[in-house]
């Protein structure tokens, strides 16, 4: 295993486990540490970007560059796991089975169109 790789497994999972940890107290009522849980959420985010620029410097790539592309397929990307989330709560969490479903197909639909736009159509 390279040693940016290691790093970057490393890097990941710690930020991973404190933006869900983050999330987790922000979300759960009973625990009562919402305020904890943003910033804990909120570290684990800095983290993950942190992770991301040390991996690419350790791997010698350049700077990712910020094209319309590159928003566009952030924003359709945050919108189908939105989607997909709040179909899945409407399934699991409300007890409103053909709109979760519904909802979340179209989650599924939205993320699936992330593939042609990240790789283009060919023939």
């Amino acid at each position: 295993m390279k040693k940016s790789s290691f790093v970057a497994m490393v890097l990941g999972t710690v930020s991973g486990v404190f933006f869900s940890l983050g999330m987790c107290m922000a979300l759960i009522a009973e625990w009562g540490a919402f305020r904890p849980g943003i910033v804990f959420g909120c570290v684990g985010l800095l983290l993950g970007i942190v992770t991301l620029i040390v991996w690419r410097k350790m791997e010698r790539k350049a700077p990712i560059q910020f094209s319309g592309k590159t928003i566009l397929m952030v924003i359709v990307g945050v919108a189908g796991a939105l989607a997909l989330g709040v179909g899945m709560c409407f399934s699991m969490v409300w007890e409103n089975m053909i709109l979760g479903i519904v909802i979340g197909m179209i989650g599924i639909a939205v993320l699936l169109c992330l593939i042609p736009l990240a790789k283009g159509i060919r023939e």
